[in-house]
């Protein structure tokens, strides 16, 4: 089938490859000048079936609701976003009842856990080199109860799909050695060694190069201006440069998906929630060893800290801001504090150098749950809503949306997945 894939961010690039593998006639639509412009380009780079659990724990609303207005707070909801959000926060309050978060949490579990088997395949087949690292993740506590907490609650997650080590402090200083400077502020952690890290850029662009390299076409700056279709199907999308026929489309264009799928008059709750990070690049980082081995997810401070080769990036916080990409001097100033308090001995010395500032708005299901398969009128698909666990779910979701579109059973529950169950 002739298919183009909107979107050429990671979930878009493993759509495109895994597509073309299979012997479509694929053609990638980037509106950017490259690959991995949006939500892809500086995120975590982290990928953790550990954290599988959707943002609508129960309770969110106590956390989510006061934090309007409070700039230093880890998830900010903004009130110049609030009349864009009443929809999609109905569904997503609707979703924090213990019974449908578990439930979500498992589906997420399942498909995330699916797409890390996917990923060493991936690497060893298409050589990729984007600073990956196999030493899973170390999540971090400073507080008893909080430890005690943690650990009660990774004992829930499926033995089969997630391993968690539960550690006292002498073991988190075992396995990552850098923290020693804030070594009386350790209360414990637990380390999660499926999980795994890299740069998603360098990740996104490679998987595109290689579906490039198998048969697929990729066109740069190449915005979808709307559906082209009929009463039956669909029959390919307009771009400024006019309109590009198809058997099938799939929207993978992140947040910007339920505006494209207007004219197919579906409704998928899709919310874009901005995410920041800062990326230390020391002038002598390819000589030097970096200052952590493994990923700190640190409970407390609501952050996450990844080496990337000899560079650091941090990232954190979620602000409900609707389409506002600016960056917020605040939120970045919070993420250097942050560095401060993870790694005191090291933060001035990895501030100085060169600091790349970034913020990106993840595409948010209501549900927490990622959208994936066939929506509106034939031939149109989806793959998109996959909130902060994009890279995690990226390999997995392109394997189950071919199996759709090839009609082939796939692996998972698709029915868990299906953007047609918010109606």
């Amino acid at each position: 089938m002739r298919i183009l894939v909107v979107g050429a961010g990671l979930i878009g690039a493993a759509t495109a490859y895994h597509l073309v593998r299979r012997g479509h006639e694929v053609t990638l639509l980037e509106r950017g000048d490259g690959p991995a412009t949006g939500a892809s380009h500086a995120n975590g780079g982290m990928l953790t079936p550990s954290m599988a659990d959707p943002w609508n724990a129960p309770g969110i609303w106590r956390e989510l609701l006061p934090s309007a207005g409070r700039r230093h707070s880890p998830m900010l909801l903004r009130a110049k976003a609030l009349p864009g959000l009443m929809r999609w926060g109905l569904t997503f309050f609707a979703n924090s009842t213990p019974g449908r978060f578990d439930a979500n949490t498992a589906r997420n579990l399942r498909l995330a856990a699916y797409s890390l088997a996917g990923m060493k395949a991936l690497r060893d087949t298409e050589l990729l080199d984007y600073d990956a690292s196999t030493l899973g993740t170390l999540k971090l506590y400073r507080d008893a109860r909080a430890l005690e907490a943690g650990i009660r609650k990774s004992a829930t997650l499926a033995p089969g799909l997630v391993e968690a080590r539960p550690l006292d402090a002498d073991g988190v200083l075992a396995l990552e050695p850098g923290l020693a400077s804030i070594a009386a502020r350790i209360a414990g952690g637990i380390h999660f060694p499926r999980d795994e890290s890299g740069d998603a850029r360098r990740f996104t662009a490679q998987l595109c190069e290689a579906a490039v390299r198998h048969g697929a076409r990729l066109r740069r700056n190449a915005g979808v201006l709307g559906l082209e279709r009929d009463r039956r199907r669909i029959l390919g999308v307009r771009t400024a440069a006019g309109a590009m026929p198809a058997d099938a489309v799939v929207l993978a264009a992140g947040f910007e998906t339920p505006h494209l799928l207007r004219v197919a008059r579906a409704w998928l709750p899709i919310a874009p929630v901005k995410g920041y990070s800062i990326t230390c690049l020391p002038e002598d980082a390819a000589g030097r060893a970096p200052p952590l081995r493994v990923p700190i997810v640190d409970d407390a401070l609501h952050a996450a800290v990844t080496p990337l080769g000899g560079n650091l990036r941090v990232a954190g916080t979620a602000e409900f801001s609707g389409r506002d990409t600016r960056i917020s001097p605040a939120r970045i100033e919070n993420l250097k504090q942050l560095l401060r308090a993870i790694l005191p001995d090291h933060a001035d010395a990895l501030l100085a150098g060169e600091v790349q500032q970034w913020a990106g708005l993840r595409p948010m299901s209501a549900d927490g749950v990622p959208c994936i398969g066939a929506i509106g009128p034939a031939g149109l698909y989806v793959n998109a809503g996959h909130g902060h666990l994009g890279w995690t779910m990226a390999d997995g979701s392109a394997r189950l949306l071919a199996d759709l579109i090839d009609r082939c059973a796939p692996q998972l529950d698709a029915a868990d997945y299906s953007p047609r169950r918010f109606g």
